[in-house]
């Protein structure tokens, strides 16, 4: 069942495919099953990336997703990228750049380990 809010994004996700949402330390998470593509914080997309896909972030100018650790008040800056603003009025691009996000999180080890678990 789909968290609360959800349909929001089916415009924005129609040519990708049918996502849901779930609650993620303060935000929520973009999921395509059980694998999580994505997150929404203060209304910005994030999309998972890897040393490949975060190049087209990188051109683009996109921020990494950041946070206060509080017991150090260290900066952890993570691997999950805001989505270019363009992207918002265009799902078939949002499709392309939401499948390389999909093959990188499938990749991951948490993932692939959590696949093993399920077997």
């Amino acid at each position: 069942m789909a968290a609360a809010g959800a349909h929001r994004f089916d415009d924005l996700f129609a040519e990708f495919g049918p996502i849901r949402l779930k609650r993620f330390f303060g935000g929520e998470g973009i999921c395509l099953g059980e694998t999580m593509i994505g997150m929404v914080f203060s209304g910005t997309i994030y999309f998972k990336t890897n040393e490949e896909t975060r190049k087209a972030f990188l051109a683009e100018t996109c921020k990494p997703f950041s946070f206060l650790k509080r017991s150090t008040g260290e900066t952890i800056v993570t691997t999950w990228y805001a989505l270019p603003d363009r992207l918002y009025d265009d799902p078939e691009e949002l499709a392309r750049w939401a499948r390389a996000a999909l093959a990188v999180a499938e990749g991951s080890p948490a993932v692939r380990k959590k696949r093993k678990k399920m077997r």
